[in-house]
């Protein structure tokens, strides 16, 4: 929904990565980012509390059109509790979901984070709100944004047909629910073709083409171009960010860390690649398929096990053979 401008504190690496080699680094960690997580069951009002108490925080009622609480730590980090029209309000009644006022549409905003000093702090935050009676239905999603400062037209490029190459597998993975799919679209064919025909060298070049076909001025706010799996609306005409939205709603903070994780990954992948293919992954082992690319972007070892265990789950297929289906 709304976000906070970020601002240029880190200088990216210039090592770069060549074809598909594995990253053997943590840069992708010191990419800043920012989380939108949407959720009902319980109330604004109730969120916020939960939020300040976790943060030993201070809360100030907004009075706007999204009927936002902000929250700002002792660190002058500023979240925010706000109102969502997309979601599905309902709170729970004797054990069963009920149909609820539009108080009961919770939407967090997080300030800029990095990776290794708030991920505990987000995830315990994630654990409060669920313990406090949050949860998750079909309407509400979660969007990540990363800050597109060390962004190029090639990275950006990149970034398009790193989506494109495996819209089908990371839709199967995400099992993005069908009440979503108008918000969260898969990367236009036509747009990545125009792409990689003209082969941008200019940000305005690439803006110009992201824009292609929309009637409506760039500079709205809620511009019908930023509802796809990859929103560069955001980075042309917001907050300087470049936005997945493709990540059902959850409190479960071990898949929250999971999506984060991915979404640093690829945007490092597109930071550091020469060029990105269009080519789609084989598909007889969807399995094995992300279980080999999350290896080669950065997602190696017992420390992201959960992370390739969430991301892989949904999917057919044995992550250990190529050609051999799981019994």
């Amino acid at each position: 929904m709304l976000f906070i401008p970020f601002r240029v504190i880190y200088i990216h690496n210039e090592n770069t990565l060549k074809g598909d080699k594995t990253m053997a680094d943590r840069d992708f960690f010191k990419t800043n980012f920012g989380i939108e997580i949407e959720l009902t069951g319980i109330t604004r009002e109730k969120a916020a509390r939960v939020l300040a108490d976790h943060l030993r925080g201070s809360i100030e009622r907004q009075n706007d059109y999204y009927d936002s609480y902000k929250v700002t730590a002792p660190d002058g980090r500023a979240w925010k509790i706000m109102y969502d029209g997309s979601l599905r309000c309902q709170r729970k009644v004797n054990g069963q979901k009920v149909a609820a006022g539009r108080e009961y549409s919770v939407e967090l905003v997080s300030p800029i984070l990095t990776y290794e000093e708030d991920i505990e702090t987000l995830q315990e935050i994630v654990r409060k709100i669920r313990k406090a009676g949050g949860f998750s239905n079909s309407t509400a999603g979660i969007h990540i944004h990363l800050d597109g400062a060390d962004h190029t037209p090639r990275s950006l490029r990149n970034f398009v047909n790193i989506i494109y190459a495996r819209n089908d597998l990371l839709y199967d993975s995400l099992q993005i629910e069908r009440e979503r799919m108008r918000y969260c679209k898969k990367m236009d064919k036509d747009l990545v073709e125009r792409m990689n025909k003209k082969k941008p060298k200019t940000f305005k070049e690439i803006e110009d083409i992201w824009y292609k076909g929309y009637g409506s001025s760039r500079d709205r706010h809620y511009h019908e171009s930023r509802y796809h799996f990859l929103n560069l609306h955001s980075f042309f005409n917001g907050v300087g960010t470049v936005e997945l939205r493709g990540f059902n709603g959850t409190l479960h903070a071990g898949k929250i860390r999971s999506y984060i994780v991915l979404a640093l990954a690829i945007n490092n992948q597109a930071l550091t690649q020469k060029s990105a293919s269009t080519k789609k992954p084989q598909i007889e082992n969807p399995k094995f398929a992300m279980r080999t690319w999350l290896n080669r972007i950065g997602l190696i070892g017992e420390e992201f096990k959960n992370c390739r265990e969430h991301l892989t789950k949904h999917l057919e297929g044995s992550a250990a053979w190529r050609f051999r289906r799981a019994a």
